[in-house]
């Protein structure tokens, strides 16, 4: 855990959060700002700075987020309707917060726009 990580600090239970999903790995909660309807944040628990941090051997954890977003967009009713799935990557990129992190949006007509 990286102590000033808000991300960490919300796996650790030390800021409160609206959590629709927790296991060994991983932690999904609504963003506090969301921009549709539906907006999850999907985390893993250990601390990963960005996509530029990854390594091999955690490309199995990684597909298993991806995995998991898509469970979480059936739970959440996105998925027959469209999603969109995002990772931002650095502060030029749109990274706010340095603890990898996807985004899971849907709920509505979402623009062709990306940035």
């Amino acid at each position: 855990m990286a102590e000033e990580c808000l991300f960490c600090r919300i796996v650790a239970g030390e800021i409160p959060s609206d959590i629709v999903y927790q296991d060994k790995e991983f932690l999904a909660f609504r963003d506090i700002n969301p921009q549709a309807p539906k907006h999850l944040i999907l985390i893993p628990k250990t601390h990963i700075e960005s996509l530029t941090e990854l390594t091999e051997q955690q490309q199995e954890l990684i597909g298993r987020l991806i995995i998991l977003a898509t469970k979480l967009a059936w739970k959440e009713g996105v998925a027959e309707s469209g999603y969109r799935l995002t990772v931002n990557c650095g502060r030029e990129g749109g990274q706010i917060i340095p603890h990898l992190h996807f985004h899971l949006i849907g709920g509505r007509k979402l623009s062709g726009q990306l940035g």
